[in-house]
């Protein structure tokens, strides 16, 4: 990816509590995303795929238009945050994906959202 189209993704996940059934294998989270263009083209998200992994190794696959509902348009500089959820069947398990993306120049390229964790509280130290 070059420095013209470059994309930073950050991502912070909560556990749902209030949601989640640890006795049925049910564990709830939230994450909240910043999309920020950090490069010199204008930008616009039009797919997102994410690999959600449990820790028994079970991978959930999910691919689609947007996030949200949206297509973020994003100029130098401009970030988009959003919220949303995942549903496992372990306490831990981690996330991963890739926004697909398309300069106004017309250049397509992903933004790879990094591997991040979700955890209920006091399982990792």
């Amino acid at each position: 990816m070059s420095e013209k189209n470059k994309i930073l993704v950050e991502a912070i996940p909560h556990y749902i509590e209030s949601q989640s059934r640890p006795d049925q294998n049910r564990y709830v989270f939230a994450y909240t995303i910043t999309i920020t263009n950090v490069g010199s083209n204008s930008a616009q998200l039009f797919t997102r795929h994410w690999l959600i992994t449990d820790a028994n190794g079970k991978i959930q696959e999910v691919n689609g238009e947007g996030v949200v509902g949206e297509k973020p348009h994003l100029n130098p500089g401009e970030s988009f945050t959003y919220s949303s959820g995942a549903v496992i069947e372990t306490p831990i398990g981690v996330m991963q994906g890739k926004y697909s993306m398309r300069a106004d120049d017309g250049d397509t390229f992903d933004a790879m959202i990094p591997r991040f964790t979700l955890a209920i509280p006091r399982t990792l130290h």
